[in-house]
């Protein structure tokens, strides 16, 4: 092990806090003892699936987005609920997914029509949901916004037909991104302008808010969520759920790097870690985002700059520029922050990269291996 390392593992290497984690899910559970409503794991964020014990004493299930994510919940969190919605189904997975989801969310109408016949079939009682699109949204990054002009999530309320089918009984929006309690209650008055006429006891008995709530972030406004969750489901009698993913590990989890060598450019100096953006937490060059740095600070601020960035091939796999109080050097340890969320389940060998190892860190500041990859991991992907 390197002599100025701290950790007692080799890196790179994801942790995850089960203190931080526990913090987060009780926040939520409350908010679900006091508004009467539900909340799910949005599995495309964190599918941890060793702490789906732990998630499950305090949410009442999990929302997948394909088969796969529907399987480890009913393999991990059985007997919670085990909601799914995808923009379009494929057939070959769908006999499946009635098996073992007992709510279902449809894109549109059509795919309405194409499938529900299997589930009529099938003899099993499920719940049937629609997913809207209420034409709004203030999520800026275009790449992350449902209701942009080009969409494909959801009915626009044009899409609706005359009658709306019998088996319908529940509604699902999803048009947040990292967004507070008040983008919800402005975005809901879209939703009721458009498609409040529809939402009708005793047909409609659910309805979905979907994730992009950053409830467990510092300064988010809980009790007007609460407020926003009693006054509908007053107003409509329905069934309230939410399902954030990003809230449940909200700065649960660090990625673990180490710096292999320093190099000169025309910009300045750069620090080469055995982490990669590109690889390893893609969403710092999809959203784009700066991820925290623990130490690390805007440029210049402190005396030593460096331009962080990873080894492959890849010319903009670059986290950042930050400064430090001392300097970096081979051997270096440098741990990025809130790094539970959309990196294990996003990130990828590309270059031959080997995907960090997965901890836990226990309440009592134990370490736990969950994971190591070897390359027969990168192999058995190709």
């Amino acid at each position: 092990m390197d002599k100025n390392a701290n950790y007692p593992f080799r890196t790179p290497a994801y942790v995850v806090d089960e203190q931080r984690l526990t913090d987060n899910l009780k926040i939520l559970r409350n908010i679900a003892l006091e508004a009467d409503c539900k909340i799910l794991l949005a599995q495309k964020a964190f599918s941890m699936y060793s702490l789906y014990p732990l998630i499950s004493d305090f949410l009442s299930g999990t929302c997948s987005s394909g088969v796969y994510e529907a399987q480890l919940s009913s393999d991990k969190m059985p007997g919670r609920e085990n909601h799914i919605y995808s923009a379009a189904y494929n057939p070959d997975d769908f006999a499946h997914i009635v098996k073992i989801c007992d709510h279902i969310v449809f894109n549109n109408f059509k795919q309405f029509s194409q499938f529900y016949p299997q589930i009529r079939r099938s003899g099993k009682s499920r719940k049937i949901g629609i997913r809207i699109n209420p034409e709004y949204s203030e999520v800026k990054t275009e790449i992350y916004n449902p209701c942009s002009p080009m969409s494909r999530l959801g009915c626009r309320i044009e899409d609706f037909p005359e009658a709306l089918p019998d088996q319908i009984s529940g509604f699902h929006f999803h048009t947040m991104c990292e967004q507070g309690a008040d983008v919800l209650e402005r975005t809901l008055k879209h939703v009721i302008n458009k498609f409040g006429h529809l939402m009708v006891y005793p047909q409609i008995t659910w309805l979905n808010f979907g994730g992009g709530h950053s409830i467990t972030q510092p300064g988010y406004d809980i009790k007007k969520l609460i407020d926003i969750i009693k006054r509908t489901k007053k107003e409509f009698n329905t069934e309230i759920y939410l399902e954030p993913g990003e809230a449940v590990a909200q700065n649960a989890g660090i990625l673990v790097s180490r710096v292999l060598d320093i190099v000169n450019t025309k910009s300045g100096k750069c620090a080469i870690l055995d982490v990669s953006p590109a690889c390893h937490m893609p969403d710092v060059l999809e959203m784009p985002y700066r991820p925290p740095v623990l130490g690390g600070f805007e440029p210049n601020v402190k005396p030593h700059t460096y331009i962080l960035a990873g080894p492959t091939c890849l010319a903009g796999d670059i986290c950042g520029t930050y400064s430090f109080a001392e300097p970096l050097a081979p051997g270096t340890e440098v741990v990025f922050c809130d790094m539970a969320i959309y990196t294990m389940v996003k990130n990828n060998s590309f270059n031959g990269m080997k995907l960090p190892s997965i901890y836990t860190k226990n309440t009592s500041g134990d370490y736990s291996v969950i994971k190591r990859f070897a390359y027969r991991d990168f192999m058995s992907r190709l």
